[in-house]
């Protein structure tokens, strides 16, 4: 197994200036039907795809974030701006949360804040949320390069062929560790809001 780890590391650092997020300019400003919903996220939201068929949103995922209650319910079988940017959150949520917790974390989002006249809107709170994205961006670069680095200090032991491998396991873990323990302190977050 031979691999250019730095065109890879590299590759990823680049990838990593490229995420976007969905605009809410870019959102139509009529109410859609479900099938025109998937082909929206799905344009909108390609360059997450880790393989070319892969699914964004499907309308089964959609009907079971509604039914869930992740999602209000839509208005006469359409979906406004609002669920849209709803269905954003869901999307980068669902794969390091459970449905409960994502529940959670978007209840007080949909009482407070959807289909609200206010300053304070659903739209206001996307906005600001993703106005932090590209601050992070570079301490992300950093970061990952950092793990990097540690991870090419591993197994100086092994044998050069051994190595190679070793010391992509051992930076997958380190990310890997990275995720677990974001993860935990996301759910201990959600947890505290039952607190409450």
């Amino acid at each position: 197994m031979t691999i250019d780890t730095k065109d890879m590391i590299n590759s990823i650092l680049e990838s990593i200036s490229r995420i976007d997020h969905v605009k809410p300019e870019d959102i139509p400003n009529i109410d859609l039907y479900m099938d025109q919903v998937t082909t929206f996220m799905d344009a909108q939201l390609a360059s997450s795809k880790r393989y070319p068929q892969d699914k964004i949103l499907t309308k089964t995922m959609i009907n079971n974030y509604a039914k869930n209650h992740l999602l209000p319910s839509p208005n006469k079988k359409k979906y406004s701006r609002e669920h849209l940017l709803m269905l954003v959150f869901i999307y980068y949520f669902k794969n390091i949360l459970s449905i409960s917790d994502i529940e959670a974390l978007m209840k007080p989002l949909t009482e407070k804040y959807f289909q609200k006249e206010d300053s304070m809107n659903l739209e206001s709170v996307y906005r600001e949320v993703f106005s932090m994205e590209k601050e992070q961006v570079e301490a992300m670069k950093e970061d990952l390069f950092s793990k990097y680095q540690t991870s090419q200090s591993t197994f100086t032991d092994a044998s050069e062929e051994e190595q190679e491998f070793l010391r992509l396991f051992s930076f997958i873990s380190l990310l890997s560790f990275d995720v677990y323990v974001k993860k935990q302190l996301i759910e201990k977050i959600i947890d505290s809001f039952s607190d409450d």
